[in-house]
């Protein structure tokens, strides 16, 4: 499976360690360039769609910090329900106050708590 990971710095570079290739992004235009590389689809230009590309990723990893930053794009492009899949990670400071965890997530999603 191919993966690729958007974000600060030190998390592309740790990523890169064990193989996934990634982008690093500290603004929204660096975050939007990255992520419409990764998807294939222009986000710059809402009425131009890149052409697809067969070595896009199958998994897209955002820092929550670039989700944030790129939340309506995020949304848009999960509503299609298209490959890559995207996952949120914490970034380099750790979970951000106000989102929730994953397993919070499968917690709630569930409805049990183990």
């Amino acid at each position: 499976m191919q993966y690729f990971v958007i974000g600060e710095r030190e998390i592309v570079l740790a990523f890169a360690l064990v193989g996934v290739e990634g982008a690093v992004a500290v603004n929204r235009a660096e975050a939007l360039e990255a992520f419409s590389r990764a998807t294939g689809k222009n986000f710059l230009d809402k009425n131009v769609s890149a052409p697809a590309n067969a070595e896009r990723p199958k998994v897209l990893i955002l820092t929550e910090e670039i989700s944030m930053l790129l939340e309506e794009e995020v949304m848009e492009w999960q509503r299609g329900a298209a490959y890559p899949l995207i996952v949120e990670i914490p970034g380099i400071g750790g979970h951000l106050a106000g989102r929730k965890t994953l397993t919070q997530s499968i917690r709630e999603a569930v409805g049990i708590h183990i």
